[in-house]
């Protein structure tokens, strides 16, 4: 599939912001399954720096400043990504094999996957995630097998409600509640597996939805989205891991399926935030946002409502963006004016 996405953020500043530095996330990876083709972003007021760099995960991010006052700050994404489908997934591994191969013993050689074997910020370690994981994965069983079962308990246990949970919301509390947006489940399917030794990582991106029968793809009106990566070492060096889409209940290697735009990988949301920052002033602020994924060439409708329909993106990272960026305004945040800058792999 060859796939536009359009990913605009705006804020509105009282009082103004006097000076901002941000990190921006929206730049699909490439991998065996996806190719970036064009990126650029576009940000309004002008920065008085920008600079593109990969992190330590190897996921492209920018970083830029503001140095002039500003009421409002806009960032508009675009990207133009080719994706396939991926080949069926072999793996016969037992999950019990991998957990004893990531236990610590001194001497042994480093494996880059057990980063994400420990918790972090938005993934803590809990009693409760390992019972509800351990019914899917019995003694000997294989590590796909039991993801693949665990992804479809969560998708049947779990009630998909948007704005039931914020980004401060503890998987702990989603997982007791049984319900949540993508983010929430992600973070409780990579909580369980981790807590059984297994290396577990958040992927955020976004998904090709299709319109209502008869009705036209509305502007803005897609989200971002999250799910999860596990690492099954019995697959070819530097193709071990695979993905998995609680929300969806869709799974396949590298990405569930050619619908999927994979973004940023990393040990939960907090690493991968479309956008954040740290601000000097805007007091109060309001976000919106809005997410166009289509299909090259394909036609859209401007909604009626204006931008009332941008103030939600819905159950995924849009709720997630707007409020891990709030999270933010009391120090610092925001950033600056048509400047494009351009990449393509």
């Amino acid at each position: 599939m060859l796939l536009q996405i359009t990913h605009d953020t705006h804020y509105r500043y009282q009082p103004a912001v006097e000076t901002a530095q941000h990190m921006a996330y929206m730049q699909p990876c490439s991998h065996a399954t996806q190719v970036l083709l064009d990126h650029s972003l576009l940000i309004n007021p002008l920065p008085a720096q920008t600079r593109s760099m990969n992190d330590v995960y190897g996921n492209t991010r920018c970083f830029f400043s503001l140095q002039v006052p500003h009421a409002e700050l806009s960032v508009v994404a675009h990207s133009l990504v080719a994706t396939q489908s991926s080949p069926e997934v072999q793996s016969s591994i037992a999950w019990d094999k991998v957990r004893e191969a990531f236990r610590y013993r001194a001497g042994a050689p480093f494996d880059a996957a057990s980063e994400f074997l420990f918790p972090s910020p938005f993934v803590p370690r809990h009693s409760e995630f390992e019972a509800y994981a351990r019914p899917s994965f019995g003694c000997g069983v294989g590590l796909l097998a039991g993801t693949i079962e665990l992804m479809q308990r969560i998708h049947a246990d779990f009630t998909y409600a948007s704005q039931s949970t914020q980004i401060n919301t503890p998987a702990l509390q989603a997982l007791e509640q049984r319900k949540g947006v993508c983010q929430d489940f992600s973070h409780i399917m990579i909580a369980c597996l981790r807590t059984l030794g297994l290396p577990a990582r958040y992927v955020s991106g976004y998904l090709l939805t299709q319109p209502r029968p008869g009705e036209q793809r509305l502007l803005g009106s897609d989200a971002s989205h999250a799910w999860v990566s596990v690492y099954l070492p019995d697959l070819p060096d530097g193709a071990r891991w695979c993905d998995f889409d609680p929300t969806n209940q869709r799974w396949g290697w590298h990405a569930p399926g050619e619908d999927y735009i994979t973004v940023a990988t990393g040990r939960d949301f907090g690493d991968v935030s479309p956008l954040r920052g740290v601000i000097h002033g805007g007091a109060s602020h309001t976000l919106t946002v809005g997410v166009t994924v289509q299909a090259a060439n394909e036609t859209f409708a401007t909604p009626d409502t204006g931008p009332s329909l941008w103030q939600s993106q819905s159950s995924s990272q849009s709720q997630s963006q707007s409020e891990s960026q709030s999270s933010s305004q009391s120090q610092s945040q925001s950033q600056g004016a048509d400047l494009p800058i351009r990449s393509a792999s």
